[in-house]
This record gives C-alpha cells, sequence and structure tokens, in this order.
C-alpha cells in the first residue's frame, strides 16, 4: 500500500463516517427536540426519572441537550479538523481509529437517545 493509497483509504472512511456522524447528530437533535416539548421542565428532573438518585440535581435543559450538543461539536470537530485526523494517528490501523470513533459516538448517541425517551416517560 502506497502513501496515496492510505491516503484515499482515510478519505473513503472520513467521507462516510462523517455523513454516519452527521445522521446521528440529526436523529438526535430531532428526539431532544420532540422530547422537550413533552417533558417537565423542572429544576430536579433526576427526581422523577430516579427516584433513589435524589442526591444529583440536573434540570431538564441540561439533561435532554447536553448530549446532542456533545455529538454536535464532535461532529464539527471530525468535519473541520480533516487534515489534524489524517495526520494524528493513535492505533496503527486506520480502520482501528474509525471503528474506535464510531463506538464511542455510537455510545453518546445512544445516551443522548435514552435521556430523551426518559424525559417523555417522565412527561407522561
Amino acid at each position: 500500500m502506497t502513501l496515496d493509497d492510505a491516503r484515499d483509504d482515510f478519505s473513503r472512511m472520513h467521507r462516510v463516517f462523517t455523513f454516519h456522524l452527521g445522521v446521528a447528530v440529526a436523529l438526535s437533535w430531532m428526539t431532544t427536540l420532540y422530547a422537550a416539548c413533552y417533558a417537565p421542565w423542572v429544576r430536579n428532573i433526576r427526581a422523577l426519572i430516579e427516584p433513589a438518585a435524589f442526591d444529583r440535581t440536573e434540570s431538564t435543559l441540561s439533561f435532554l441537550f447536553a448530549m446532542p450538543a456533545v455529538l454536535t461539536v464532535a461532529w464539527l470537530s471530525v468535519h473541520f479538523g480533516r487534515e489534524v485526523l489524517r495526520r494524528s494517528r493513535t492505533l496503527p490501523n486506520q480502520a482501528l481509529e474509525f471503528s474506535a470513533a464510531a463506538l464511542v459516538a455510537f455510545g453518546v448517541f445512544y445516551l443522548s437517545i435514552d435521556r430523551a425517551v426518559a424525559a417523555l416517560y417522565a412527561g407522561l
């Protein structure tokens, strides 16, 4: 594999990853905004969702919008930081790097959707 082939592989994987992360960001924001319409706007929504977690106070605003904001910042950094990502290597294989990034992004996406659904159930 030559250096040009590696760059083409990086471009292809970066384009696919950026597209799918963008779809996840859009779905996360749509679910969160839908949940925001029906969720109770209280100072401590954690007490409504988990009565045992009364010591951790979290408002509805931060409960719903923190994870989509993290996903959006990650998507923007991946999109605009393409050349920085191309130069920095943490794992020996690019496919492993993109796989690890996809697992982390999916985890944050799952937390975002889970929080939105929990807020929806608290509102019902």
